[in-house]
């Protein structure tokens, strides 16, 4: 069997081992959360296809990237849709033209830049498939700045191991509540991914700038990855050596509610 046979397999593997496990699997996030049947499936495919797909995939295998006419009419968003904190809603209200993207962490070179600056560095278009954990997929055409070059400027220190994206989006709670620092959407991959071709800070889906929906001014592509990894609303990226520390301590939102890390497809 090939690497992309393989591939193929495991993203029906996984989205066929959550389809069966009924309603509940199509019902949200929030809800597969609460559910000790999904989550003990997720957790038992952590293992399996991160294990997967660093023996099988070379580290710059490709997920599959489509034709224009595959593109889909119609592209869910989910998550976070329309965040009401007030800080995004300022940069909203002016077009993100005061909006800064901070890279910062265990880096030689701590970085700032503009919705502009990135515009303006050398860009990488895709048309990849996304898959969601609730069972769903769409197929869209993703424009933005490879992840890998911003990360090489940088520079990272020899103990950092993880970048972790850090968001303006909160869940689960009021933007004005005392922990709603533990309700901010954040996610993190570890380098192997962040140096992977296809690893993209989109800033334009279906050739046109990002809306709201879906992640204005700025989403994580993984394409590797669950869509719940495709970090959107970003502010800061931070690379770390540990991420016990960081809220949860298991490494994004969701994780620390019970979800797999890793979350490869």
């Amino acid at each position: 069997m090939s690497a992309a046979d393989h591939t193929s397999h495991r993203r029906g593997w996984l989205k066929g081992a959550l389809a069966s496990l009924g309603a509940i699997a199509l019902s949200g996030c929030e809800q597969i959360t609460n559910s000790p049947t999904v989550l003990k499936a997720l957790e038992s495919a952590e293992g399996l296809t991160r294990r997967a797909q660093r023996l099988i995939l070379s580290p710059g295998q490709l997920a599959p990237e489509y034709a224009e006419r595959d593109i889909s009419p119609v592209f869910k968003a989910n998550g976070s849709t329309d965040p009401q904190d007030e800080a995004y809603l300022t940069h909203v209200a002016n077009g993100f033209q005061d909006w800064r993207l901070k890279i910062d962490g265990l880096v030689a070179h701590p970085m700032t830049l503009s919705l502009a600056d990135l515009r303006a560095r050398p860009a990488r278009t895709q048309i990849t498939r996304h898959d969601c954990v609730e069972g769903w997929s769409c197929i869209g055409k993703w424009t933005g700045a490879p992840l890998a070059d911003l990360i090489r400027e940088a520079g990272l220190k020899p103990d950092a191991k993880y970048l972790v994206f850090h968001c303006m989006d909160t869940l689960g709670g009021s933007a004005d509540s005392p922990d709603h620092e533990a309700s901010r959407y954040y996610e993190s991959i570890a380098l192997a991914d962040v140096f992977h071709p296809q690893s993209l800070l989109a800033y334009e889906m279906n050739g046109q700038p990002l809306g709201v929906p879906h992640g204005a001014p700025l989403r994580l592509r993984v394409e590797r990855h669950l869509g719940y990894k495709q970090a959107k609303y970003i502010e800061r990226i931070e690379a770390v050596a540990s991420l016990d520390k960081l809220h949860g301590g298991k490494g994004g939102y969701w994780p620390d509610r019970g979800y797999e890390w890793y979350a490869g497809i």
